[in-house]
């Protein structure tokens, strides 16, 4: 009773001394009246509430200083025991509570001490991210290179850095720090922000998780380069496609994960450590992960900016497709006013890669132009050219929706019309065609013989023909009408290969419509002709090619066609004009020779 009796008196004390004090020196001036007066009334005892209030004592800011002196010092992570990290943010609230009402000179040293409470719990703020199961940066740790026992452990490459398993399902995020340490972080951030350090902890947070956005991006098999757009872009430059083709293959893999898993699970932790501090949250994570997104979009721009050569069509359109593919997440990730230029990067990266994709079918038609028209290819057969071009057009289809795309840069679209190319990948489609076309006939040129000049392009709109039909893409952009003039001009050349060639032999053979029956030794000197022509023409053709099977029983079908029924009537007039008296011994050859070696014609390749 008597202890309590004298606490509701020191209590009344304190009331008299704030209600009476209107200043801190007042109620200083009225403590020291009561302690003179009674030994319970000492300013230890009167004072204890004080720091409640917003004000602080000599004697308690000796006293917090001596607590945080220890803290400050220790070697051992404070976070190890929670003891101590509760009664460490205790004071740290204690200080930025009191540090509001000090006056100079107590408020230089309570700002230099908060400053240095700042320091620690950023240090522990970091310590907590990086080391999350409590591995504690104050402690010594075992060098590189030497296991617990301090013998040699087998070194690794230094910059062997594991490459992660295949993701296929995106639909995920990671949990990076368990529960207890994203609420120790809260805790220390809170402090930090209300002592005015928001920005130091958000630097922290962004220093420790970007090290980690980063090796997770190396792991996915991405090198780190530097973020000056000149140095990614020369050392591009430098690389083989061969090498950059593997590497946009991880490239591709990675932007998935990233945009997708990574950067999502990194905003989820900034929300859950920063809630109630938005502006933290945003600060954070815009810093943690700007470097290893830059990373990816400028190996994305670095490619897009590279020579435009054909082959480079199929892993700048995977490319496009990934950055396309995520860039509506991108939206809701970065939204923010520190994050959102890198969704604005990821659309105009979009945007230059679609716009590479359209230069690359500039840079194919050109290819096309420049491919020179001099050298004739031998027996006529399939030009390089034209089976480069329709298997690339055909390959570059299986993308024919992305293609679709890009090739309609206003976003507009155009009505389809049935057996008509239409689109604006059909229209591009359908010029390049005609580009190659127009190629074929001045290579055609090169040749001596008309007939064989014929055989070139019928064997080259053959491949070209065939090549549409048995693509389904290829054939709904060019349409029944481009195949039916495709199937025109090949027998417009087929008539004059047969005027320039077997009209040639036959004509020799006729015989005069009047009715009057020539001279004998006018059809022996016609067989002789027939003879000379059709044995230059077998020798000629023999070596020729016609690569398409079909087409080669075509030309054959239809030279033995022309040849066979003028022959056999030569051959019924010349007999029975000289009554059979030695007519085998003029002919040299028989019908079914005539015809077997017709069908011997052409070859399948030279």
């Amino acid at each position: 009773m008597a202890e309590k009796g004298e606490e509701k008196l020191i209590e009344v004390a304190r009331h008299i001394a704030k209600t009476l004090g209107r200043t801190d020196t007042m109620a200083d001036d009225i403590l020291q009246i009561f302690s003179n007066f009674d030994h319970r009334f000492s300013r230890e005892n009167l004072a204890a509430d004080r720091l409640s209030d917003g004000s602080i004592t000599d004697e308690q800011y000796s006293s917090l200083d001596h607590q945080f002196a220890r803290f400050l010092s220790s070697d051992r992570s404070i976070w190890s025991d929670s003891a101590n990290a509760a009664a460490f943010l205790d004071a740290v609230d204690s200080l930025i509570s009191a540090v509001r009402d000090l006056d100079p000179p107590a408020l230089d040293h309570a700002n230099d001490l908060l400053q240095q409470c700042m320091l620690r719990l950023e240090d522990e703020f970091r310590s907590l991210i990086e080391n999350p199961y409590g591995v504690s940066p104050y402690e010594p740790v075992p060098p590189p290179g030497f296991d617990s026992d301090g013998e040699d452990s087998e070194e690794e490459e230094e910059d062997q850095i594991p490459v992660a398993p295949p993701v296929t399902d995106y639909d995920f995020v990671i949990d990076a720090l368990p529960p207890g340490s994203v609420a120790d972080l809260h805790e220390i951030g809170k402090r930090m922000f209300a002592a005015g350090f928001g920005r130091e902890c958000a630097h922290a947070y962004s220093l420790a998780r970007r090290d980690f956005l980063e090796e997770s991006i190396c792991r996915l098999g991405i090198r780190h380069r530097a973020t000056a757009d000149t140095s990614i872009s020369d050392e591009v430059q430098a690389t083989p496609w061969t090498e950059l083709e593997d590497e946009i293959r991880r490239w591709v893999k990675a932007v998935n994960v990233g945009f997708r898993i990574l950067f999502p699970s990194e905003r989820r932790l900034c929300l859950r450590i920063f809630a109630g501090l938005s502006a933290i949250s945003d600060l954070s994570f815009a810093e943690a992960c700007r470097t290893p997104a830059i990373q990816l979009l400028r190996f994305g721009d670095a490619i897009a900016s590279h020579s435009r050569s054909p082959e480079r069509l199929f892993r700048v359109a995977d490319m496009y497709e990934a950055i396309r593919d995520v860039i509506p997440e991108l939206n809701a990730l970065f939204c923010d006013k520190y994050s959102a230029f890198l969704c604005t990067e990821a659309v105009a990266l979009w945007k230059k890669l679609g716009a590479t994709i359209r230069g690359i079918f500039t840079e194919l038609d050109n290819l096309i132009r420049r491919d020179p028209a001099t050298a004739a290819v031998p027996g006529g057969g399939l030009h390089p050219i034209t089976r480069y071009v329709m298997n690339y057009l055909r390959a570059a289809c299986a993308s024919r929706q992305t293609l679709e795309e890009v090739m309609d840069e206003d976003g507009m679209g155009i009505a389809e019309i049935p057996d008509r190319p239409s689109s604006p990948l059909a229209i591009q489609i359908a010029w390049i065609m005609e580009v190659l076309q127009g190629n074929l006939e001045a290579k055609a040129k090169a040749y001596r013989e008309p007939a064989l000049s014929c055989v070139f392009l019928m064997n080259n709109g053959r491949y070209m023909m065939q090549k549409v039909r048995d693509s389904n893409e290829l054939t709904i952009l060019m349409g029944e009408e481009w195949i039916r003039r495709q199937a025109a001009r090949e027998r417009r050349w087929g008539s004059e290969y047969q005027k320039s060639t077997w009209n040639k032999v036959t004509a020799v053979l006729r015989v005069d419509s009047s009715g009057r029956a020539p001279e004998p030794s006018v059809m022996r000197e016609r067989l002789k002709v027939f003879n000379v022509y059709f044995e230059e023409t077998c020798r000629a053709q023999s070596g020729w090619v016609v690569a398409d099977e079909r087409l080669r029983a075509e030309m054959r079908m239809t030279a033995v066609a022309i040849v066979m029924p003028a022959y056999r009537r030569f051959l019924e007039s010349y007999r029975g004009m000289e009554g059979g008296k030695h007519v085998d011994r003029n002919v040299k050859h028989s019908a079914q020779e005539v015809e077997a070696r017709i069908n011997g014609l052409f070859i399948s390749r030279p």
